[in-house]
């Protein structure tokens, strides 16, 4: 999943955007609700992330605006405000979970997937394209019964190529599905991941299911049935 998460604390940011990096999203981690709105005007995400209080506009506020924006990914609220009425105005601000400081990694995780399955893209957590099988829990890679481990960012280029099989991915559009927020890869840094998962997928040979577009950018092309 791409993700926003929002958190002023960087003792609090860092070990989040760390644990979900990890487990094979690519986390836009900031720390104050200005920079915020601003990425949710230019990117869009499979899940939002919202300390309540953020410097310059709050979590709650920045839900809001994305809620009357007309848009649908889930909403996870986190704050060290535990009353009953304060839950209630973050929920009826559009949020749909809530977690309280100090938060619970395991717990934390555990209800970020939940919110994943609330997805439109929630296919469960394998994969499929053709007889290629991603794991989405596990960041392995299958086909006809053998098994390949993926990196992080090789995970997410993937899963990014078959949730769009046969269409051209532009080199900006892999750029903004895969690279967080103020780390953009290095003039090389899209072909040597292409490169990369390229030789993953040969050793289930499928290397060739990725094709480069020419001045475009890549397509992922399953092979027809027979």
């Amino acid at each position: 999943m791409k993700i926003l998460l929002v958190e002023d604390d960087p003792k609090q940011l860092m070990p989040l955007q760390m644990v979900l990096s990890q487990a094979g999203h690519s986390v836009d981690g900031v720390k104050d609700g200005e920079t915020a709105q601003w990425l949710l005007t230019e990117k869009e995400y499979d899940l939002l992330i919202l300390d309540w209080m953020l410097p310059r506009i709050s979590g709650v506020s920045l839900c809001q605006q994305y809620r009357a924006a007309g848009k649908t990914a889930p909403v996870l609220m986190i704050t060290a405000k535990d009353t009953t009425p304060d839950k209630v105005i973050g929920l009826d601000a559009g949020a749909d979970d809530y977690l309280v400081k100090p938060i619970d990694i395991i717990e934390f995780m555990a209800r970020v997937r939940a919110l994943r399955r609330r997805s439109p893209l929630w296919q469960g957590d394998t994969l499929r394209l053709a007889d290629l099988e991603l794991h989405l829990d596990k960041l392995t890679l299958e086909r006809l019964g053998a098994t390949v481990s993926l990196s992080s960012q090789e995970f997410q280029l993937l899963e990014y190529f078959m949730r769009h099989p046969k269409q051209v991915l532009t080199r900006n559009q892999i750029e903004q599905a895969v690279w967080e927020w103020g780390s953009e890869p290095e003039s090389n840094g899209i072909t040597v991941l292409v490169r990369k998962l390229r030789q993953r997928l040969q050793t289930l040979a499928a290397g060739d299911w990725i094709e480069t577009v020419y001045g475009m950018g890549y397509r992922l092309n399953p092979p027809e049935p027979t």
